[in-house]
């Protein structure tokens, strides 16, 4: 399942942000790839360690700890810090998979990639090409979003950004650990949340019929979620 979430960043943010990416020394975004991605991947990346880089990754977490569409498609159980990227020049990422686990920077600790997430910078119009194309069951998606806008999308999927050849496409990535491991279930999950908040405004808070789909739905997280 591919979600896509508006305005997790005001423009205002994104032109704060951009600020200080456009200023950032960039570097070698292939010296983070593994040896077989390294062949395909064509884009700078900025420094885990940035501070300017940190910091905006902690204030898309903190958006993200208040945005209820994440939270209901992605029920995260732990997020990697996120990181920035930027092509330009031609710069492209091959098809390829992202790695199933990976250890969260300075720790010993091991998490497993679910979701993928994309956190548009750069307006389409600024650019040419750059387009994230996801590879699904229905065939290929060809995302391409405003400034503030994120993708998510599973982490199994073949994916890859098409060469940009016109300005720079800027962007922030990361990955999801979900408490529920298995895609199908969790789509159901996001499916079932989202008809009961449509339905919420209509329906009185004690209504049984609300109360019972509610309880269906925290009952089957129990049931699936890995803690």
């Amino acid at each position: 399942m591919l979600i896509t979430i508006d305005q997790v960043l005001s423009k205002a943010q994104v032109r704060q942000f951009r600020e200080q990416l456009d200023a950032a020394a960039w570097g070698d975004g292939a010296a983070t790839a593994g040896s077989l991605a390294k062949s395909v991947k064509r884009n700078q990346q900025l420094d885990d360690l940035n501070e300017h880089g940190v910091e905006l990754g902690q204030t898309i977490l903190r958006t993200l700890a208040q945005t209820p569409k994440f939270i209901s498609a992605a029920l995260p159980r732990t997020i990697y810090p996120p990181k920035f990227n930027r092509y330009a020049d031609g710069g492209t990422y091959g098809a390829h998979v992202d790695s199933a686990l990976m250890f969260l920077p300075g720790s010993h600790q091991q998490m497993r990639t679910d979701l993928s997430a994309t956190l548009f910078l750069s307006e389409p119009d600024e650019y040419d090409g750059g387009e994230l194309e996801v590879e699904g069951p229905f065939g290929v998606q060809e995302i391409k979003l405003e400034a503030g806008d994120m993708v998510l999308y599973p982490s199994t999927s073949l994916h890859r950004v098409t060469p940009v050849t016109r300005g720079a496409r800027v962007a922030s990535f990361f990955w999801i650990e979900s408490l529920i491991p298995d895609e199908g279930e969790r789509s159901l999950l996001f499916d079932l949340d989202r008809s009961i908040q449509q339905l919420s405004p209509s329906m009185q808070a004690e209504d049984p019929r609300l109360v019972q789909l509610t309880g269906i739905y925290h009952n089957l997280v129990r049931r699936w979620s890995v803690t």
